[in-house]
């Protein structure tokens, strides 16, 4: 017979799943974005994490947006190319922007992924180096560079 405690819960979750076992989340790992479902192709998802075929709702959305990003690979391709975007992470730091200025030019920065602009970036010398700004995707950037950059988001 188990001597199961009657103080508290019984957490039943494998190891695994458990908040204290899981590995730390990094910011910029992943962005939270929220969808709208009829209520029959919410079951229809339903249906297929009840099924086993996926773990759980977000196994099945990342799945569907990665095989459609990779069904149309060829476009994305070609506007990457016919865009000069940057493909990837993009870190933007103060000596990027000074020796920009120094140069007596300004960035106009376009990047399919993530734009990072460092800690130390002020609002002013944000505004001074950067011409333009396009993130398709995510930008992590303080309060004040964003609203400094405001005009420039694309």
């Amino acid at each position: 017979m188990l001597d199961l405690p009657t103080d508290r819960p019984i957490d039943l979750r494998p190891d695994a799943a458990r908040p204290e076992n899981r590995a730390p989340v990094r910011i910029g790992d992943s962005e939270k974005i929220t969808i709208n479902l009829g209520p029959i192709d919410l079951g229809h998802v339903d249906l297929l994490v009840a099924e086993g075929v996926y773990a759980n709702r977000s196994d099945f959305i990342r799945t569907a947006i990665r095989n459609q990003i990779e069904r149309h690979a060829e476009v994305t391709r070609q506007s990457v190319a016919r865009r000069s975007v940057e493909l990837g992470l993009r870190r933007i730091d103060r000596a990027d922007l000074e020796a920009a200025l120094g140069e007596g030019r300004r960035l106009d920065i376009r990047v399919l992924g993530l734009a990072s602009i460092a800690p130390d970036v002020t609002p002013d010398l944000a505004r001074a180096a950067i011409a333009s700004l396009e993130v398709l995707g995510s930008l992590q950037a303080s309060p004040a560079v964003r609203a400094a950059l405001a005009d420039r988001l694309r």
